[in-house]
Formats: structure tokens, sequence, C-alpha cells
């Protein structure tokens, strides 16, 4: 089963939250606002804060803020950068071979789910993914429902 870890939502968690805010929050203050453990949680930050995805702010009003537009981040950058690369099974690892692969029937279906799964992922940024709950105009200025076009059916509350 693919099953992103809790690190990985807890990223997006907090991408979500603050490009809705749209302004600096703390790692308590994301915690406390979704019942997320605040030591995992200030690791996630800080890793985030590591690979570019956000700024850290020091001092009395300190905290997080993102570092890039919320419409350039995909959810698969920010799964990648916490949980590593996207795997459906071990026939998509670095080394890609497994002891059936020369009489495997299923492989190359399995390839396009997971081609298909990752080109979901990539086609979704944080900023479609708050879209529900940014002012109108921000929703509007180029925040078109991608998410509904590449998965009908899939609400982006789910996410």
């Amino acid at each position: 089963m693919l099953k992103l870890s809790k690190k990985a939502d807890y990223g997006l968690i907090s991408l979500k939250h603050l490009t809705v805010k749209n302004a600096s929050a703390s790692a308590k203050e994301i915690a406390d606002a979704y019942g997320i453990p605040l030591p995992l949680l200030a690791k996630v930050l800080q890793k985030l804060a590591r690979t570019g995805f956000l700024r850290s702010e020091h001092g009395t009003h300190g905290g997080y803020r993102l570092a890039r537009n919320p419409r350039m981040i995909t959810a698969l950058e920010v799964i990648r950068a916490i949980d590593g690369p996207i795997f459906l099974t071990s026939c998509f690892t670095e080394h890609g071979e497994c002891g059936q692969s020369g009489r495997c029937i299923v492989r190359e279906p399995l390839r396009k789910v997971h081609e298909g799964i990752k080109n979901l992922l990539a086609g979704i940024s944080i900023a479609d993914m708050s879209e529900e709950e940014l002012p109108y105009d921000a929703a509007d200025a180029g925040c078109a429902p991608k998410l509904a076009q590449l998965a009908p059916g899939l609400a982006a509350s789910n996410l």
C-alpha cells in the first residue's frame, strides 16, 4: 500500500497553513492548530527550511515563512524532500530488479500506475491545496482548480 509518512503529512499541512495565513507562524502555533506533536513537527519544519521550502525567522515574533511561491512548490517535491523517492513497488527502486523481473507480467502496468501517481503529485501545488481557504482574489490569480482536472472526485481538503 502506498502511504505517505506522518512527516510528509505534517510537512504538507504546515506549508498549506503558511500559504493560507500568508505570514510567519511558529512551530507551536502549527502544532497546536492541528494536534501535531511539537518535537516531530519541529524536525519536519527544520528539514523544510534546510531544503529551501521555508525560511526561519528568529526573535520574539519569529517562526517559519514560505521561502518560495506556493504555486511553485509541488506535493511531490515536499514528499521527496521529507521521505525520499516514492516507490510503489521494489521494481521502481534504484536497483529496479527482483527475482521475478524476467517473468513479471505486472511490472509494466505498475510502472504506469507509479508514473501516474508521480505525475499527479507533481501537478498539485501547495497553492492548489490551499485554494478553498485563500481569499477570492488569490485563489483566482492562477490557482485554477488543477486538482479537479487531474483527479476528478478527489477533494483538495483530503490532502
